[in-house]
């Protein structure tokens, strides 16, 4: 049961949450009042809070529109990634099965987010509490903000610099500027993944009237300039962090994830231009398991950009946590 509900929270999400606090760790190491301990409750209680999260994304879109939608759009001709919430359209769970579940993922989150109140005082809770009800809000009503255009910008929010912020203070009881500045770029790629996934489904989301950022935007072109910012503005933020002595010159090393990023953006492009145009994965586009898989399965489209965008926020966190460590 245990491996059932951990599987069906979409764990291949979780490094959209666990490399950011591992950045936000790492940067801690240093300062005088550096836990281990807490540093640990803090990464255990995010990645237990996101997917409970994932899971509560799931209860309220299926309430809302019976997940059965994207199946629909493809009868009727779109092209839609499909397979959302297939174990409740199959029936091996109930809803309220799910919700038990979603609450059981979050009550353990809250327990070690009491540990980190018991240690560290009050501030890790107003972090934690802002960045649960944004959760629940993301597709829950009565804001449903997913649905109006704020999906994006909280996914990068929460998991970029609530998650950082709060991550290095419950490790070492303190804030400073380098874990802001850092947090920034971090959070943005995060939002770019919730973004090209928004791009990707536009279609279908529009279908719905599911009103994401691309939905919002309603606009090729304009999706484009957006999401060249949300890809592009990272590294100029490190760039001006070196620049101006808030950031080592070691930092640069970051730029070595700039390829990624122009691949990804060009396969954007192609796939405004030219939708049905296929690529193959090469190999320092970084790991994309089971593909002949996802070819089969005819949605290999959609997963050579998303795992693009995993790919580059993995690089460039994995790259700040050598640098944390080394300088």
């Amino acid at each position: 049961m245990i491996k059932f509900w951990y599987t069906n929270a979409r764990p291949t999400s979780l490094p959209q949450s666990i490399l950011p606090s591992l950045v936000a760790v790492c940067l801690a190491i240093s300062a005088a009042d550096f836990s281990w301990g807490l540093a640990l409750f803090a990464v255990v209680g995010v990645a237990l809070g996101h997917l409970g999260l994932n899971l509560f994304d799931d209860y309220f879109d299926y309430k809302k529109k019976k997940s059965t939608y994207r199946e629909e759009l493809v009868h009727e001709g779109f092209r839609a990634r499909i397979g959302k919430c297939p174990y409740l359209t199959s029936g091996r769970a109930t809803l309220r099965e799910l919700l038990i579940a979603c609450l059981i993922f979050c009550a353990l989150a809250v327990v070690c987010g009491a540990m980190l109140w018991w240690f560290r005082g009050i501030f890790v809770v107003y972090i934690a509490a802002l960045a649960a009800v944004l959760g629940i809000f993301y597709s829950g009503p009565p804001l449903r903000l997913s649905y109006h255009g704020f999906g994006e910008l909280l996914i990068g929010l929460i998991f970029g610099p609530l998650n950082m912020i709060g991550t290095y203070y419950a490790a070492c009881g303190q804030v400073d500027s380098r874990i802001v500045l850092i947090s920034v770029p971090v959070g943005l790629l995060v939002m770019n993944i919730v973004y090209v996934h928004s791009i990707l489904d536009f279609t279908s989301d529009k279908k719905i009237g599911k009103r994401t950022l691309a939905v919002l935007l309603n606009n090729t072109t304009a999706m484009l300039v957006v999401l060249f910012g949300v890809i592009f503005v990272p590294f100029a933020i490190i760039a001006w962090g070196i620049f101006t002595g808030g950031l080592s010159a070691g930092y640069g090393f970051v730029f070595l994830t700039f390829p990624l990023a122009i691949s990804l953006f060009y396969l954007m492009i192609e796939f405004v231009k030219h939708p049905q145009k296929k690529f193959l994965p090469k190999f320092w586009m970084g790991p994309m398991a089971n593909w002949e898989r996802m070819q089969q399965a005819g949605i290999d489209w959609f997963m050579i950009r998303w795992f693009s965008a995993r790919n580059l926020l993995s690089f460039f966190c994995l790259i700040i946590v050598i640098l944390s460590l080394c300088l």
